[in-house]
């Protein structure tokens, strides 16, 4: 089995997938379009990330391709109609980076509720001065969740383990109407949930319902002071009206990890102020998410390709792999291995 890698994370996974298989591992093919197009000639299966472009003239290059792994779970980049007329399997690690991005929220909602970061720069530079970082307790704030899926629970859960007041809404009411009450989320109107929050995490997908979903008149709604955390997708926000938001004060910040275009292009308004947190689209960036996706992918793949060549019996049409995740790692037999305490940054 022939099986092409672009943009590779998690490369231990593939490194045991070249034991059986030909594998080509080329993070650079997103950036030289022809010389993937060359690789596929001949492959059965191709993993990306989420910049390369799988679309119509990609699959007419790779008459042999009978499945397509994504090392993540958004589905931006992949032509799906394209797939389907295909008939070629899609791989997608649902859950798999859930606990990750749920750890970065709740990372965002403290660096915005206890000024660490400006503190400890003060006292380095031989300040004394408390009384400039007096800080919040996320202790009865009360959090608006945009989404409750997988990852918007996993916030849910941790936020409620603070003694948050956790509040939701999310498109689909019937089918988290259930969730919501088993994880103790009020489930509210849009207008509402906003209205009431002294948090917002965003938790949903990018489609056209979605776009711009929380513009001028949603960011209107929010109490003065609140803080937005986007670790979802960048076009779920008007990243015009938010910097009009936090520019006049209204907003007390906010933290995106996603942008509308990424990286950024040079004169980024929202670079320039100081009550927002940017990250380069790494919530779900951790050795433990990366090495669980690489690893489910990687086998799901091989899975879907001998299933397309009739090497195993197929349960029905192939269409999306399924989830990942344990219901929570927190609660898990894997959660049991202990790890040595390690610090992954410095300040």
């Amino acid at each position: 089995m022939r099986i092409v890698v672009c943009e590779s994370a998690g490369e231990a996974a593939f490194e045991r997938l070249a034991r059986e298989h030909e594998v080509r591992i080329a993070p650079d093919f997103h950036l030289d379009r022809p010389k993937l197009l060359r690789a596929l000639e001949t492959a059965d299966a191709l993993i990306v990330r989420n910049r390369t472009l799988v679309d119509r003239g990609l699959l007419a290059r790779a008459p042999r391709l009978a499945a397509v792994g994504r090392l993540g779970v958004g589905l931006e980049n992949l032509d799906l109609s394209a797939l389907r007329e295909r008939g070629i399997a899609l791989v997608v690690p649902r859950g798999g980076n859930a606990t990750s991005v749920a750890e970065y929220v709740m990372a965002a909602l403290l660096h915005f509720a206890r000024p660490l970061a400006a503190a400890h720069a003060h006292t380095r530079a031989g300040g004394w001065a408390r009384e400039l970082f007096v800080g919040h307790e996320l202790a009865g704030a009360r959090i608006a969740l945009l989404g409750l899926g997988e990852t918007g629970l996993r916030v849910a859960r941790r936020a409620r383990s603070l003694r948050m007041d956790v509040l939701a809404w999310a498109p689909t009411v019937l089918r988290t109407s259930y969730r919501a009450e088993e994880t103790g989320v009020r489930l509210l109107p849009l207008a509402d949930a906003l209205a009431a929050a002294d948090y917002v995490s965003l938790h949903l997908p990018l489609t056209p319902v979605t776009h711009h979903l929380v513009g001028r008149r949603e960011l209107g709604l929010l109490p003065p002071g609140a803080v937005l955390v986007n670790a979802a997708r960048g076009g779920l926000v008007d990243e015009a009206a938010l910097a009009e938001a936090l520019r006049s004060g209204r907003l007390g910040g906010a933290a995106l990890d996603v942008r509308e275009v990424e990286p950024p292009p040079p004169g980024d308004p929202l670079a320039e102020l100081p009550n927002v947190l940017l990250t380069p689209h790494l919530a779900g960036h951790t050795e433990e998410a990366l090495e669980r996706i690489a690893a489910f992918v990687a086998e799901e793949v091989v899975r879907a390709v001998a299933r397309a060549r009739g090497a195993e019996p197929a349960a029905g049409q192939t269409a999306l792999a399924r989830p990942v995740a344990p219901s929570d790692p927190d609660a898990s037999p894997e959660s049991a291995r202990r790890k040595r305490p390690r610090t992954s940054s410095t300040l």
